[in-house]
């Protein structure tokens, strides 16, 4: 099974003071895509410089060529199927092609309460993200599109001429629980995890590998309960969340043993944050090329 490498690049540079850099670079070392995570502020960034992602995607757009893009993870935290529906062909025209659109069902971070609403349950988040990823597919595949929701509604909403990539964009689902497991094997070209986040703090590597095992087997059932086989999914782990934490950014071979380990539980892209200074994300640059560009290879 092939391994794809991909990135994440946080949205705190303004564009003219390396943000682009770091897009045309990641480019440059051969990562499969590049992604931006699709908040307002987030965690420890949160009182310093963050930009939108969508906005920075189109400037990632044009800066670079064959680099696939996308947002991990856009969520209905602050968003309406229709708007983004809009912004995402826009994106897609305007990257030839490129987009591939992270999504989930939002959690509790800042942008929970941003435009002063309560924080949602996580059952209503778990309803409301059931109403807005088919609503969003439906957005994106057909030309007008008229629906009356619960928490979601468009009335001869048009999308024309659609999506670049056929029938729409893909979708990278996040999602570990049951409700939003079947909507990734129902509407997903490929599934996210970032692991088990009760394992986070006090867990073991060993069993963080045998949690998204789990998760793994969960999601061919949820396939399988339709029909679908679970092979058609990508299947990509952001990294930098489970009790690993940034050891596999210590070396090209501690990489490698980390990605073939998930590698053989069946995950066909790993995402390794861009290195910051001083954050969660800190790395030794030189070693983070140097994975990007030896690590694929020596996974065979």
């Amino acid at each position: 099974m092939t391994l794809r490498l991909s990135t994440v690049i946080l949205p705190v540079h303004r564009w003219h003071e390396g943000g682009r850099d770091r897009w045309q670079r990641a480019e440059e070392l051969g990562f499969h895509a590049a992604y931006t995570y699709d908040h307002l502020s987030w965690r420890t960034f949160r009182d310093g410089p963050w930009f939108g992602a969508l906005p920075t995607l189109t400037a990632a757009a044009t800066a670079t060529e064959r680099l696939r893009l996308g947002t991990l993870v856009t969520s209905p935290n602050f968003r309406h199927p229709v708007t983004l529906a809009k912004e995402l062909i826009s994106l897609d025209d305007i990257s030839g092609g490129r987009i591939t659109l992270g999504i989930g069902a939002g959690g509790n971070g800042f942008d929970a309460t941003a435009l002063g609403q309560e924080a949602w349950s996580p059952k209503e988040r778990a309803d409301r993200f059931g109403e807005f990823l088919p609503l969003l597919d439906r957005l994106l595949t057909e030309g007008a599109v008229s629906q009356q929701g619960s928490f979601y509604s468009a009335e001869e909403a048009r999308n024309i001429p659609g999506c670049v990539q056929s029938p729409r964009l893909p979708f990278a689902v996040a999602a570990t629980g049951p409700r939003g497991l079947k909507l990734a094997a129902r509407h997903g070209q490929a599934w996210v995890t970032t692991g088990d986040p009760k394992l986070y703090e006090a867990g073991t590597p060993e069993q963080s590998v045998e949690a998204i095992r789990g998760q793994v087997e969960k999601l061919g059932k949820a396939c399988a309960e339709i029909g679908r086989d679970v092979a058609e999914l990508d299947k990509v782990l952001l990294t930098g969340f489970t009790p690993d934490r940034s050891r596999p950014l210590e070396s090209v071979d501690a990489f490698v043993d980390f990605a073939g380990t998930h590698r053989d539980l069946g995950f066909t892209e790993i995402v390794i944050h861009w290195p910051i200074p001083d954050s969660d994300f800190a790395a030794d640059q030189a070693v983070f090329e140097k994975i990007a560009t030896e690590a694929v290879a020596q996974l065979g």
